[in-house]
């Protein structure tokens, strides 16, 4: 089987784990001033796999990608490169290299040169450090900048130059540290396709840190949600935006709604809740834990639909309206301690008819609220 094709393959039929981590931790500094970065990590990673860390400043998603890298000791714990323990392995020894966020490329070398500094520390020939320089520009699309300088590039030239530095030893894995962080807006959303065009055509597994998640779910085939040094959830970006394993899951990939709420009976796959400002709703029933009578509620802002008074869920009045270009977001009073947000495309209604005052209809459809698991 070809790269190509291995990397084609659906996650479940890869081969084996590229990296395996198994109750990493990291504490730095001892007694009372002691800081734990990683309490307890443990997930697999599979070969060829673009795989997303993804969290807010101080969670630990850059800690463990540096201790990927060897750049940092882990306290406790074991990770596996394709199942050799590398935890006392340097970083020479990996076969993992990183592309770092302001890219440390060699100013005084050329685009060229810069590619292939990791080969001829590697001893390559001659031939094959220009076959495999050529090879890495045209990957990237920069053969026509192999001369140039650093400072003679764009940022985005830059992280192109950077990129192909990185991958010019062929690795098993490449580790990305927020690398689109610096590029304007356009730059960043072209360079998140060409990323995942590249990882398919190398094969190499990627692990890319980033506190963005639209980066990580319109590039990732897995995502790993971290906060405060533990691993939130593992799972398909589809997974993670559908159905979050806790609260902070749902409120921080993509906006969320919450609700509190008191199961009042099952309904096969459903449930009744009572909410606290009196609404009576059917909900999910697929996390509702045996006994559990207090609930959270949670949808998303583009699962609620409007219509007229009386003819829907509950009735709400808008308490304000923010336009978005392709949508409306809108906040809406049900009567609960939070206002609902309620995202609306604007090719389903003329926004104009919509006005800050205005009474509507709310439908919360059951298959639209879930119970989250705290």
């Amino acid at each position: 089987m070809s790269v190509a094709q291995a990397a084609a393959l659906p996650i479940a039929e890869r081969a084996r784990a590229a990296v395996e981590l198994d109750n990493v931790e990291k504490t730095y500094g001892t007694g009372k001033s002691a800081v734990k970065a990683l309490k307890g990590v443990s997930f697999d990673i599979a070969d060829n796999e673009f795989f997303t860390l993804l969290g807010p400043s101080g969670c630990g998603k850059t800690t463990l990608l540096r201790a990927l890298a060897w750049f940092e000791s882990v306290t406790a714990g074991t990770i596996r490169l394709f199942g050799e323990d590398i935890v006392d392995v340097p970083t020479y020894k990996r076969s993992i290299n990183t592309v770092f966020q302001h890219y440390s490329l060699f100013p005084h070398m050329s685009v060229a040169e810069n590619v292939a500094y990791g080969l001829k520390r590697l001893k390559k020939s001659k031939s094959e450090i220009e076959a495999t320089v050529a090879d890495m520009l045209e990957l990237v699309k920069m053969t026509d900048f192999a001369g140039r300088l650093p400072a003679q590039l764009s940022g985005g030239q830059q992280q192109r130059v950077a990129l192909a530095r990185a991958l010019a030893p062929h690795p098993k894995v490449l580790l990305l540290d927020e690398p689109l962080s610096a590029l304007d807006l356009k730059l960043r959303q072209s360079m998140r396709q060409e990323l995942k065009q590249i990882q398919a055509r190398t094969g190499i597994t990627f692990i890319f840190v980033t506190h963005d998640q639209d980066e990580a779910l319109s590039m990732s085939d897995r995502v790993a949600v971290m906060s405060a040094g533990y691993v939130q959830q593992v799972g398909t970006p589809n997974e993670i935006y559908e159905h979050p394993a806790n609260r902070f899951v749902a409120g921080f990939v993509g906006d969320a709604n919450f609700i509190d709420a008191q199961i009042t009976s099952p309904v096969g796959d459903t449930v009744t809740c009572r909410t606290k400002g009196g609404a009576v709703l059917q909900a999910d029933a697929r996390n509702l834990l045996e006994g559990q009578r207090d609930v959270t509620l949670f949808l998303r802002p583009e699962k609620v639909k409007l219509a007229k008074v009386g003819a829907a869920t509950v009735d709400g009045e808008i308490t304000d309206i923010q336009y978005l270009g392709n949508s409306t977001m809108m906040q809406i009073d049900i009567g609960e301690a939070e206002p609902l947000v309620v995202t609306e495309p604007l090719g389903e209604v003329d926004q104009r008819l919509r006005q800050v005052g205005d009474r509507v209809g709310v439908i919360l459809s059951p298959s639209a609220l879930q119970i989250l698991v705290e």
